[in-house]
């Protein structure tokens, strides 16, 4: 298993960057570049503790769908998102959000996750994975910032 953790400061209070980390739009227009949307669950909107939503991507060329289970939350502090059914063995990311001083707010995002496939799972995830989810979670990261701070809470 692997872990990634990024962390992005943010000019907005933590409410507002804890409730935009939740919608779903923000989400798809961050992943544009893949082409994902939300295909089931919750496809609009902020989703809640209990809330699943399925993804449908293209990443190295592939269409992959996955459904998620926000299954912790705790507002504005935190919340988790979980793969109940996907392309990985085991994905779960934890959303934190803290007061980063002068009415910002700190976003650290801790993904632990497992590649199928065994062995052939564990090189995948040491050649490839380990630099190409970090990026996409900075590209989602960036999208939430410009969310944020570009006003108040809806």
């Amino acid at each position: 298993m692997t872990r990634i953790e990024v962390t992005t400061a943010i000019a907005a209070p933590v409410q507002r960057v804890f409730e935009v980390s939740l919608e779903v739009e923000i989400h798809t227009a961050s992943m544009a570049g893949s082409g994902e949307r939300a295909i089931g669950g919750v496809t609009s909107g902020r989703m809640k503790l209990g809330d699943t939503v399925t993804w449908q991507a293209r990443h190295f060329g592939l269409r992959w769908r996955m459904t998620s289970l926000i299954s912790a939350c705790d507002p504005p502090g935190y919340f988790v998102d979980e793969q109940v059914a996907g392309p990985f063995k085991r994905w779960h990311h934890a959303h934190y959000f803290a007061s980063g001083g002068n009415g910002g707010t700190l976003m650290r995002d801790v993904i632990d996750f497992a590649a199928p496939l065994g062995p052939l799972g564990t090189v995948a995830e040491l050649t490839v994975l380990n630099r190409y989810l970090p990026r996409l979670i900075r590209i989602r990261n960036d999208h939430v910032k410009a969310a944020a701070e570009a006003g108040p809470a809806s």
